[in-house]
């Protein structure tokens, strides 16, 4: 078992047009399977949801889903694959699954699936980050998008765990045959542009196979300042500020 074991993956209720993208719903499971690693995700039968928590499910690692309820009809086709938690909206839906998760992971999907994404890697700018996975004391928060290529594929995995008080977040993102070249490619352009800081376009790394990936993750020493300390994003009231 790896240094974290509740996984949210992050993907499309659509299987996409080549066989090429269930295969790597498939191989994402069974890494997960000989890792013991839970799923949290959509909570969808179909699509690739319904295949990389089905693989997960048949090889005895628990599964949760995390659903809407007004997309129970659509996502869920005969039957849920393990526990599902119905929840009110979308706002719900995000934040039950990163509450519960510990590392992070995007397949292939479309707006949702990318809108996902993102949000996790500007929360690892941001320093928004709080999840006391062994304790809360100095809970400083890094994040590490990580990029495995195998054969024009990719894993992608978001680790968080901790290292004596610190808590480090890796984010993955399956890139399957190039599938996300483009969003990787705009990444970059930002930093040309000047929108994005270079350290912070480091928090994407690569690696061939995906335990090399997982051992960059749990090697990581992130490079990158958070915009602002994580304790300063603690809820509270809004403050007035006048001009």
């Amino acid at each position: 078992m790896g240094k974290f074991k509740r996984v949210c993956v992050y993907c499309g209720s659509h299987a996409g047009k080549r066989k090429i993208f269930s295969d790597a719903a498939l191989d994402l499971g069974r890494e997960m399977v000989e890792r013991r690693m839970d799923l949290i995700y959509g909570g969808g039968s179909v699509g690739l949801m319904g295949l990389v928590s089905q693989k997960v499910y048949d090889g005895g690692c628990h599964v949760l889903g995390v659903s809407p309820r007004a997309l129970v009809p659509i996502e869920i086709s005969g039957h849920s694959v393990g526990e599902v938690v119905i929840v009110s909206d979308m706002h719900e839906r995000k934040a039950e699954m990163a509450s519960r998760a510990e590392a992070f992971i995007a397949l292939p999907g479309g707006y949702g699936t990318m809108e996902e994404l993102l949000e996790v890697i500007e929360w690892a700018q941001l320093g928004i980050h709080n999840k006391p996975i062994a304790g809360e004391r100095f809970p400083i928060i890094f994040t590490q998008i990580l990029l495995v290529t195998v054969h024009q594929q990719s894993f992608c995995l978001k680790d968080c765990f901790t290292v004596g008080a610190v808590f480090f977040f890796k984010v993955g993102l399956l890139n399957v045959d190039g599938y996300y070249d483009c969003l990787l490619g705009l990444f970059d352009k930002g930093v040309e542009e000047g929108f994005i800081k270079p350290a912070a376009r480091n928090i994407i790394v690569s690696a061939k196979t995906a335990k090399e990936l997982i051992q960059k993750m749990e090697d990581y020493i992130p490079l990158h300042d958070q915009v602002a300390p994580t304790r300063s994003w603690n809820a509270g009231e809004p403050d007035a500020i006048n001009s």
